[in-house]
């Protein structure tokens, strides 16, 4: 009889696997007789003949020779057909899930000869990859503990599980997975005064970056935990800065920083980059909370941006300054007396109260407009606010007014059309959408020659050529902009530009990318830093997009140039990672993305429900067939058996859930 005992079985699925150099065995008892009588454990793998990533495994391992090999001196090996054998497949991914894994297909489950369970997991790749260890090191592993320390099997996973992890960790690289970027995640929420929210101490600046990856580790934990902690750290820190007088009580927008520990003295320059990343983060914060603190904040920034920062043709003016007759802050303090001229002694009164006015001052003898201890306002309040903030911003019109850059940065552009089409999405605001999508024709028309984008532009003058920052932001606003409306001309021109930044940008040493082009004139060298400065290193908009093209385009050779990205950075990165949190970000999207597919008669349906979800790790396909996605996708199978019938699938690595066929049930798809 062959050692690979397949051949006679029914099941389509383990015939695909007659041929394999693995001695395969189906569920039986002789299967688990053999492994008392070798003295072997039992490595059971479960799939089904749609699966793609159980191809993926067989083709890597099971048709590999020297691991099977590996697999055969050192276990007897199981195959079961999940839709043949339900029950065994229902036993063991529940000990997976107990395990504290994410369950999925291939399963891949370890077991004594009684068939109990002592480890397992799903798709494990050939060699180590992002904290995954290679499969013939789990397979050496295993055996070794099994024979060695078999207390270790019943007693003591969490030692089993770090000598796995050690083993995925190749000598001379630096490797993230989950469970780093969790424990660095937890670094981070140390540094948050909890109290006030921010960074403790002074300065406080917004930190968006930091803020963010606090919001991912929230979204990672609370799948597993239920734990708030990330989330609440970025909900106090956004909460004072909305109260506080780093906003701009009257005409919306986030200052730079607060020179105090409290979010009330602002150092008074308002930039496009600060309120771009903040905006994002409001929409997070206002789905997750339905404050309308949060809402409101987002409206009010939207609004001073259309009136204060829109340039001739459509594209963002860079700043405001914080000076304006010699004196910072002068434009935006008030006295207690200027507001009673405008509004009258009741209404004055009444606003002094909320806004924390007084006769004295409440910083160095002029009043910074704040919330910070009066608190939300309730909505009687707010109405009545309103008409009187109005009023006083009419009347600041009339002073000196800060000086305007407004110069047009592609980058920073990019930062907050990205915004525009994330916000406007979750909060069903169209025209904030179509703001951005004004901004993004002015840079793709006014900043480009021969496709190519160029830096700045200001009085008809275009810096030429751009820098990997514009390339890299302006690249994920198409992205956002093909997200919020399926325009495939977004997606268009992102492939296009992801193609001229590999070109001119591209760094085949290190994977990474030169802030500079290769025909950008003569410097001493070609810059490429990793560390986030103001706004996110472009290494982290690149990885990202990367990440999220392959999906969208079928084309998985940029998850390759990713990965490449990710071994030659991280390394540059491993000793300052607090100043790596937007790189420590697009490790997360590569790690964790979730494709929401959405295909037949009612996707726009879907596709809305999809947009009021986070945007942080997941992507939108809107698939007319089965056929308009790649060859190799999981949800293809899935597709084609729907047959029309509007359906969205929720993929996250090699698995994707059935077919969700009522648009109000995709959150809580997203969230199982």
């Amino acid at each position: 009889m062959s050692e690979n005992r397949l051949a006679n079985e029914t099941s389509p699925y383990l015939i695909q696997h007659k041929d394999n150099p693995v001695h395969w065995w189906p569920w039986s008892p002789e299967a688990f007789a053999e492994a008392r009588r070798t003295n072997k454990p039992v490595m059971l793998s479960i799939g089904y003949a749609a699966c793609h990533w159980c191809h993926v495994m067989a083709h890597e391992s099971f048709e590999d020779e020297a691991t099977a090999a590996v697999m055969n001196e050192l276990f007897v090996n199981i195959k079961v057909d999940r839709e043949e054998r339900p029950e065994v497949d229902e036993i063991y991914m529940a000990a997976l899930h107990h395990l504290g894994e994410q369950g999925g297909w291939p399963l891949t489950m370890f077991l004594d000869a009684d068939g109990k369970p002592f480890w397992g997991g799903t798709y494990f790749p050939k060699t180590a990859q992002y904290g995954r260890p290679g499969f013939q090191d789990v397979l050496r592993q295993l055996s070794r503990i099994y024979h060695e320390e078999p207390e270790k099997v019943e007693k003591n996973r969490d030692a089993l599980l770090a000598a796995l992890r050690e083993k995925a960790r190749p000598a001379g690289k630096v490797t993230i997975g989950l469970e780093e970027l969790d424990k660095l995640a937890g670094q981070f929420l140390n540094l948050i005064d909890m109290e006030k929210g921010g960074i403790r101490g002074t300065p406080k600046f917004p930190q968006s970056a930091i803020l963010e990856m606090l919001w991912r580790a929230g979204e990672r934990t609370n799948e597993r935990t239920g734990s708030e902690s990330f989330f609440n750290a970025v909900i106090v820190s956004l909460r004072h800065m909305c109260e506080g007088g780093i906003y701009d009580h009257l005409g919306g927008g986030f200052a730079r920083y607060s020179v105090d520990d409290r979010w009330l003295v602002p150092h008074f320059e308002k930039m496009l980059y600060d309120n771009a990343q903040l905006l994002e983060l409001l929409a997070l914060a206002w789905r997750k909370t339905d404050d309308d603190l949060f809402r409101r904040r987002a409206r009010e920034t939207v609004e001073w941006l259309r009136r204060e920062m829109i340039v001739e043709g459509g594209g963002f003016a860079s700043s405001l300054d914080a000076d304006s007759e010699g004196e910072e802050g002068k434009f935006y303090v008030w006295s207690l007396a200027e507001i009673e001229q405008v509004l009258g002694a009741d209404d004055s009164a009444f606003f002094a109260k909320a806004y924390d006015i007084t006769r004295g001052g409440n910083f160095e003898g002029h009043n910074i407009p704040n919330r910070l201890l009066s608190g939300s306002a309730t909505p009687d309040e707010e109405a009545r606010l309103a008409p009187l903030r109005a009023k006083l911003l009419e009347a600041r019109a009339k002073r000196v007014r800060p000086g305007l850059d407004d110069k047009v940065l592609a980058d920073w552009n990019g930062l907050m059309i990205a915004a525009l089409a994330n916000a406007g999405a979750m909060f069903a605001e169209p025209s904030w959408i179509e703001l951005g999508a004004g901004a993004f024709r002015f840079v793709s028309d006014s900043m480009t020659r021969d496709g190519r984008l160029g830096h700045s532009y200001r009085a008809g003058g275009l810096l030429f050529p751009g820098l990997s920052s514009d390339y890299g932001s302006m690249i994920r606003a198409a992205l956002a902009l093909h997200r919020a409306t399926g325009m495939s001309a977004y997606l268009d021109r992102a492939v296009e530009w992801e193609r001229l930044l590999q070109k001119h940008h591209a760094s085949p040493e290190t994977g990474g990318y030169f802030l500079t082009a290769d025909d950008s004139g003569e410097l001493i060298l070609r810059p490429n830093s990793t560390r986030d400065d103001a706004i996110p290193n472009p290494h982290a908009w690149i990885a990202q997009n990367l990440v999220r093209l392959a999906p969208l385009t079928g084309q998985y050779s940029y998850l390759e140039k990713a990965d490449r990205l990710f071994e030659g950075v991280l390394p540059l990165a491993a000793n300052n990672l607090f100043g790596h949190a937007a790189l420590l970000a697009a490790v997360d999207t590569r790690l964790r993305l979730t494709e929401i597919v959405v295909t037949g008669s009612r996707a726009e349906e879907f596709a809305k429900a999809a947009l009021l979800q986070s945007f942080l790790a997941s992507t939108l396909l809107r698939a007319r067939d089965a056929s308009s996605l790649a060859n190799n996708h999981p949800a293809r199978e899935k597709i084609a058996a729907t047959k029309g019938e509007g359906a969205a699938f929720v993929c996250r690595g090699e698995v994707c859930s059935l077919p969700i066929f009522d648009p109000a049930r995709l959150a809580e798809a997203l969230s199982a």
